[in-house]
């Protein structure tokens, strides 16, 4: 899965779950700050994740995700193990 397939994804997984426009969803865009996520948003998400990539994100990998860049790395990653 490229970089630009990975975005398409999350931006329908953000738009699906979150009702978050998904031209919002940009690589610098902070999940938190300004995407509103909260924290039990960000265990959805992991768990969406999990299912988009069929592996398990270990939770102190995901703690230090921030940004749409870092979910894409993140998944990149997990697609590559």
């Amino acid at each position: 899965m490229t970089q630009t397939q990975i975005l398409s994804r999350l931006r329908e997984l953000l738009a699906d779950t979150f009702e978050i426009d998904p031209s919002r969803v940009t690589p610098e865009a902070d999940l938190y700050r300004d995407l509103d996520l909260d924290s039990i948003d960000a265990v959805d998400l992991a768990i969406k994740l999990q299912e988009m990539t069929g592996k398990r994100i270990k939770p102190d990998e995901f703690r230090s995700v921030r940004t749409v860049n870092d979910v894409m790395v993140a998944v990149d990653r997990l697609l590559a193990a």
